[in-house]
């Protein structure tokens, strides 16, 4: 199939794409599952807390066992004294399953989700970045001028090397590669913008 592309200035052209990526049938289901199996091995559990044998201070006793009136303690590293230890806490240590994802149902969910912004005229494939571009102001003029504001920016080797100064300033957008992109991050933002050399590199994973 041919889809459009733009070079900076906006002129339009177009490019042949392979359909089992960008028309391919939208499977809801399995970009639910996707997304939660993502989700689930993001979460962090880095929280940490003491343990009453974590505490430094001394160990003697506070005051006598009887006499005092008061009830029987022994180290103020107790967990019922501020200061003391916690009493089961969090160890800081990753006890939750991590979800397996196979390399096809990552590729099936990256073309239903691509397929989808194709179909809500969300994706946007542009010319190589052959000059460099410095300055955020400018790279933002470009993004506005295909309202991709909120935009996931997916370049080539090249491409990437002479525009990322100028992007990675700017809020509600990131930029990557092919490498370092998932299901989730084309979900988040509402524009995926593709170089026709990133485009190629995606294609060649799915033949």
């Amino acid at each position: 199939m041919k889809i459009d592309k733009f070079n900076i200035d906006g002129k339009k052209e177009s490019i042949e794409v392979m359909d089992k990526i960008f028309s391919a049938k939208i499977n809801k289901k399995l970009i639910s599952g996707v997304l939660y199996k993502i989700n689930a091995n993001y979460k962090g559990r880095k929280a940490k807390t003491k343990q009453k044998n974590e505490i430094i201070g001394s160990t003697s006793k506070i005051y006598a066992q009887k006499g005092t009136g008061n009830a029987r303690h022994a180290s103020r590293k107790a967990p019922i004294f501020v200061g003391g230890g916690i009493a089961h806490g969090p160890k800081g240590e990753k006890n939750y399953k991590i979800r397996k994802l196979n390399k096809n149902e990552k590729k099936m969910s990256v073309a239903s989700l691509l397929s989808d912004k194709k179909k809500s005229s969300n994706l946007i494939v542009i010319s190589d970045f052959k000059n460099e571009i410095k300055k955020t102001k400018e790279m933002n003029k470009i993004l506005n001028k295909f309202e991709a504001s909120n935009s996931l920016i997916i370049l080539d080797k090249n491409s990437k090397e002479k525009v990322f100064k100028s992007l990675r300033n700017l809020p509600n957008v990131k930029t990557t590669d092919i490498n370092h992109f998932s299901a989730f991050d084309i979900i988040k933002f509402k524009k995926v913008i593709f170089t026709e050399t990133s485009v190629k590199e995606l294609e060649k994973r799915y033949e």
